[in-house]
């Protein structure tokens, strides 16, 4: 008879359990869905919101999305004995948008380095203010380069400074959270052992540290020096030097200057696939050795 029970008991404990989760999942499906349609409910009205302030809607519009791209590759094909010529005058303007961005992916690291290590736990010298140095990350990846260098410009005036202060900054907090994540999974051998022998807080993580996660720190740090080439590109529309600023001269000019648009955009995009693929095969080595 206790048998008996006691299986009873336990299908129906089982029986509970299921009933419970299927209650859960149902009220989990029902949260989403009542999400799900308050998101479209807000890009509707967000949509129909910008297309009525918009000078000439979105729908008038859609039709005529390819006009500019035919008339800039027409006016580039009509003119392309010109285009090495063209190649070789922005040239110059593509190693400034280059230096900027290595400039400040360095600088960013540099950052990067101390802030991850103060805000790792089991790692950091202060670890009462492990919050601190993280909402700080947060709070420098929040705002984006473009609001940076335009505050800097209208301070500074324009030209690279600006935009390698601004990309500099954004990419201390944006470097600083993934190598904080990479330094949570140390072993922390290394370091007691030198903590055991006396060793400063610099040299346990220079000695301890640093060796374990150079390789993935460095990944990263290619990583970034990529997205870096364009975010400098980008700020050149609004006067922060290098190649960008050369393209929106050119866009403002209109017709009679596209060809060197397409000199512009070429050089661009070579650029970005070169250090893409350069950055890819170092990333590999370093990462998983070949």
């Amino acid at each position: 008879m206790s048998d008996l029970a006691t299986n009873h008991g336990g299908a129906a404990a089982t029986i509970a359990i299921r009933d419970n989760y299927l209650a859960m999942a149902r009220q989990k499906q029902m949260y989403g869905g009542i999400l799900l349609i308050i998101f479209i409910a807000m890009m509707v009205s967000g949509f129909h919101l910008a297309d009525s302030r918009n000078a000439g809607g979105f729908w008038n519009g859609i039709s005529q999305i390819f006009d500019f791209p035919s008339e800039v590759l027409a006016e580039g094909i009509a003119k392309a004995a010109l285009l090495p010529a063209l190649l070789a005058e922005f040239l110059p303007s593509l190693i400034e948008t280059i230096n900027i961005a290595a400039v400040s992916t360095l600088i960013g690291a540099i950052f990067a380095v101390v802030l991850a290590l103060l805000s790792t736990r089991g790692l950091a010298r202060w670890p009462r203010l492990i919050p601190v140095f993280r909402r700080m990350m947060d709070g420098m990846r929040a705002i984006p380069e473009i609001v940076i260098a335009l505050v800097l410009i209208f301070i500074l005036g324009g030209g690279p400074v600006p935009a390698m202060i601004a990309i500099a900054f954004h990419t201390a907090g944006a470097l600083g959270k993934l190598f904080s994540e990479v330094s949570e999974n140390v072993d922390l051998k290394p370091v007691e052992g030198l903590s055991s022998v006396g060793a400063s807080w610099i040299q346990k993580m220079w000695l301890g540290v640093i060796p374990q996660v150079a390789p993935n720190w460095l990944s990263y740090g290619l990583l970034r020096f990529e997205i870096n080439i364009r975010a400098s590109a980008i700020l050149g529309f609004v006067g922060s030097g290098g190649i960008g600023h050369d393209l929106r001269l050119a866009m403002q000019w209109g017709q009679g200057k596209y060809d060197q648009v397409v000199a512009i955009f070429i050089l661009l995009f070579v650029t970005i696939v070169f250090f893409d693929q350069l950055s890819s095969h170092y990333r590999n080595r370093m990462v998983k050795g070949h």
